[in-house]
């Protein structure tokens, strides 16, 4: 019998920043959250731990496996995902298991967290500690404590099983996530790169066009991407996602491309060499970067429309500047369009 995920009621959540609507404003981020009435279950294989990271990372070594910690919080259509859709594939589970302890981790949460320099957290001071801005987030660990892998967000399964053979295989020390997935974790999809009347054109000079300019956001694709043809079909045909577009530079480039450009700082560089220094492993992936050219926030894993768009709008409106937690953010403009009388899709 699986054992519901957070069962004290002490470390309930709130909603995630995928989103539960409840009544919240920004004003009150500060404030303790209600808790979720969509709770999420997890498997019970995962490990009952004190949250003593150097204890479990030892631990998990002797066994000779990895630590993989799960961030999550009830309400998170994209932690559902992961739990229902992942871990309900028997290669996925027989390979977690068997090669790693599973922890997990509220981001709410008032448990003690024991990180490896001995200073104690709770858990949601803890993920703001490790800027976890989407949920689920995961983390796999070496057995030094080092992070060799890091999912921002919902990955679907076959890239998710990838992860997992990536970070079993020690292929961390070999190449990049994206060139271990680009290899093995290839999907059925349109072959071709979509074009869009509101992407900038070539030659790509990011340092001129910053000075003074507008936020920018580049997208980094691949032909071979099911995601990137659902993005390009649904997101950016989206009327609240299109009204946002219209306020930054937008770039599509390619992940693995060679075409010329000029980052934001000025240097020399090529769309692969690129994506590589800022370490872009999903696609699509959004990078926005202020007019000032630094960046400033991030979507790397699969979003739907409402979601999508709440990132365009946490960099456009600037309220990324005041609100460093996306989570609360997106929970505040959730509950604005709610009392104004918009519909909210979730999922």
């Amino acid at each position: 019998m699986r054992r519901k995920l957070w069962r004290n009621a002490k470390y309930a959540s709130s909603v995630l920043v995928t989103l539960v609507l409840i009544a919240s404003s920004a004003a009150s981020a500060a404030q303790p959250f209600n808790p979720s009435p969509h709770t999420i279950d997890i498997p019970a294989w995962f490990k009952s731990s004190f949250l003593d990271f150097r204890e479990d990372i030892a631990e998990a070594a002797k066994d000779r496996k990895r630590m993989m910690v799960y961030f999550g919080q009830d309400g998170c259509p994209y932690c559902r995902e992961l739990m229902r859709v992942n871990f309900s594939q028997k290669d996925i589970v027989e390979k977690t298991r068997k090669h790693f302890d599973a922890v997990a981790v509220n981001i709410w949460g008032d448990r003690e967290v024991t990180w490896l320099d001995r200073k104690r957290y709770s858990e949601k001071s803890f993920a703001a500690l490790l800027k976890i801005q989407f949920t689920p987030t995961v983390l796999f660990f070496d057995e030094k404590g080092n992070v060799v892998l890091r999912l921002n967000g919902y990955y679907p399964p076959y890239k998710f099983a990838a992860a997992l053979d990536y970070v079993t295989g020690r292929h961390e020390t070999r190449s990049s996530f994206a060139e271990y997935l680009a290899q093995y974790a290839r999907e059925p999809a349109s072959g071709r790169l979509h074009d869009q009347p509101f992407l900038m054109r070539p030659p790509y000079d990011f340092a001129r066009t910053r000075k003074g300019g507008r936020p920018l956001a580049v997208l980094f694709e691949q032909k071979d991407c099911a995601a990137c043809d659902e993005l390009h079909r649904t997101g950016f045909r989206d009327k609240r996602v299109s009204a946002l577009i219209g306020k930054l530079d937008v770039v599509r480039l390619e992940l693995f491309g060679h075409g010329p450009l000029v980052t934001p700082s000025g240097r020399r560089s090529t769309e692969a060499d690129w994506a590589r220094d800022l370490n872009v492993s999903y696609t699509p992936s959004i990078l926005f970067f202020d007019a000032q050219g630094i960046e400033v926030f991030r979507i790397e894993a699969y979003v739907r429309t409402f979601h999508l768009a709440s990132g365009f709008d946490y960099v456009v409106s600037g309220d990324y500047r005041n609100e460093p937690s996306f989570q609360r953010y997106v929970q505040a403009r959730a509950e604005k369009i709610r009392q104004a009388g918009g519909r909210i899709e979730l999922w």
